[in-house]
């Protein structure tokens, strides 16, 4: 398989969003509660140019688990 920037932001996205799931999943159990706590981090550029205007809304909710899916991506990319 060819290394390239589309397959490296493909793996990324596609481990944290196997992290999230798993952390979902995992989310009911009390002793696995400080893998699964959240963190909410957001970005909000907007602006007005009287000719255009626009509003974007950014947000990632990161928890360990999609921490340790985005490392695992990145190592299966590492070694392909």
């Amino acid at each position: 398989m060819k290394k390239n920037t589309f397959t490296f932001i493909l793996l990324l996205i596609i481990g944290l969003v196997a992290g999230a799931l798993v952390g979902q999943l995992l989310a009911p159990v009390p002793g696995l509660s400080f893998l699964t706590k959240s963190v909410e981090l957001a970005w909000e550029p907007r602006a007005d140019l009287l000719v255009l205007k626009y509003d974007f809304h950014i947000q990632l909710k990161l928890n360990l688990i999609s921490l340790l899916g985005l490392a695992a991506s990145f190592w299966i990319y590492r070694k392909l």
